[in-house]
């Protein structure tokens, strides 16, 4: 597998999540996840490009099974090319795509400056696409004819919506040393890998702003930006052949569920990478699930895999906690924790890591280790929102949905959130409670109207108080 390319996938299945959460995605309109979405996309562009050739194609269904978790038969994998790949398929947009592509604009409106999520799709693409055909070591002029047919389908698309970037590299340099037939792409001279290319510097202020934008989290924006500062007078420093102060960039996430963990953490990616620090700037999200498995030695082989997965960028573990919370023989979390410490020093110059949790968990895992204590000194607390800050991010989906709250249904919210936010447990989730309202909101209210005989654009756009009512 390559995990570069595992990296990137991953990054964009983590966009996805945010565009559902932040009101963009395919969620709201279709009731798909618009991670569900891009991963049947990627499906099909796959059958789309894969042989007839019976040899072939069991190395293509080995490779959908490894980077889409797809199980097929050659039989059933010819049955869906044939039915999911013909007609316009090859010269429309994928779906997902679109959505994409919804969210950078809608981003672009309020910063000019921000990042286009969707250029990182279409180079997902490309790249998958690239190692799919070249997965049984032989690439033929079919095959490439459809590979740059289709990308290039996805460049104009982007081309029309503003949003296009120039890749450096040309899109099969990897394959000159296939074998294949004659062809003018295979004369291309080659230059670098896919996991080579340069991306552009992002810029480290204007991904402050985004931090700064963010509703709540005060004491968050504080101390990233006190440890941003540091970072650059460390860098100035260096340049100037100076001694540098000691800084450690693991970090403890502490915090309830819903406070903005994951959303800092891939941010704080980008502004690593801005820095000079981390030379991909990649965040790959994992839990106790995606490194620990049953079996004597495997943990060992699943974490370091991730863990490559993750260089040169941010590895975040979610729960982390649950690591060292099996205290049976079988339990292997400790095996998953000694792999990590090791990790953590080989590749200490090219490989953050944040572990995320609740607050009393997360103190009970790190005295659970003497390691993990030593490398994690550094925690940044993410509180509960307020009472206005449920209701500013409540205000917000309601926006980002075209819905607006009449008078009464304001009220009603404004004193809920306030409730909610002064008397709750622990199980309470902050502004995935949010989300989940706003779902039950859209849902009463589709309910409350469908059967009106005139339905206008103001009542499909207004929520009352009856609709937020449970």
């Amino acid at each position: 597998m390559n995990y570069s390319l595992k990296a990137e996938l991953d990054n964009c299945y983590s966009y996805a999540d945010s565009l559902d959460n932040d009101g963009y995605g395919a969620r709201q309109k279709t009731g798909l996840k618009t991670r569900e979405m891009l991963q049947f996309d990627l499906l099909q562009f796959l059958a789309y490009l894969s042989s007839s050739d019976q040899a072939e194609l069991t190395l293509e269904i080995k490779f959908v099974r490894e980077y889409l978790n797809q199980h097929f038969t050659t039989d059933k994998f010819r049955t869906f090319k044939y039915e999911r790949t013909t007609g316009d398929f090859a010269v429309t947009p994928p779906r997902s795509l679109t959505y994409f592509v919804q969210g950078d604009l809608a981003r672009a409106k309020v910063n000019p400056r921000s990042v286009y999520r969707s250029r990182d799709y279409v180079r997902m693409f490309k790249l998958m696409g690239q190692e799919f055909i070249a997965c049984n070591n032989m690439t033929d002029d079919n095959e490439i004819a459809r590979l740059t047919g289709y990308c290039l389908m996805l460049d104009k698309y982007l081309k029309s919506m503003n949003l296009y970037a120039i890749d450096p590299s040309p899109l099969l340099d990897k394959y000159n040393a296939l074998p294949k037939s004659a062809s003018p792409v295979s004369q291309t001279p080659a230059k670098s890998t896919a996991s080579e290319r340069a991306e552009p510097v992002k810029d480290v202020d204007t991904l402050l702003e985004e931090l700064n934008s963010m509703t709540g989290l005060e004491s968050v924006k504080k101390d990233i930006t006190n440890l941003v500062n540091l970072l650059k007078i460390k860098k100035l420093r260096e340049e100037n052949g100076m001694k540098q102060p000691s800084v450690s960039l693991h970090l403890v996430f502490s915090g309830n569920p819903g406070t903005g963990k994951t959303t800092v953490a891939r941010l704080l990616a980008n502004v690593y990478k801005g820095l000079g620090i981390l030379s991909r700037g990649q965040l790959v999200e994992v839990d106790r699930g995606g490194l620990v498995v049953g079996y004597i030695g495997q943990t060992a082989v699943k974490t370091t895999e991730v863990i490559e997965s993750a260089l040169g960028g941010i590895l975040f573990i979610d729960e982390a906690y649950t690591l060292t919370a099996g205290k049976g023989e079988n339990d292997f979390g400790q095996e998953a924790v000694d792999t990590l410490l090791k990790a953590m020093e080989d590749h200490r110059d090219d490989l953050i890591v944040i572990v995320a949790g609740y607050p009393d968990l997360m103190e009970r895992f790190l005295s659970s280790n003497p390691g993990l204590r030593s490398r994690f000194n550094k925690f940044i607390t993410f509180e509960d929102y307020t009472g206005d800050e449920l209701m500013s991010i409540f205000e917000s989906m309601c926006s980002k949905q075209e819905y607006k709250l009449d008078d009464d249904a304001r009220a009603y919210a404004s004193e809920y959130w306030h409730d909610k936010a002064a008397h709750h447990d622990d199980t309470f989730a902050n502004a995935r409670e949010v989300r989940n309202f706003m779902e039950s909101a859209i849902s009463r209210q589709a309910t409350r109207i469908v059967s009106m005989d005139n339905i206008d654009v103001a009542t499909l756009e207004t929520l009352t108080k009856e609709d937020l009512m449970a």
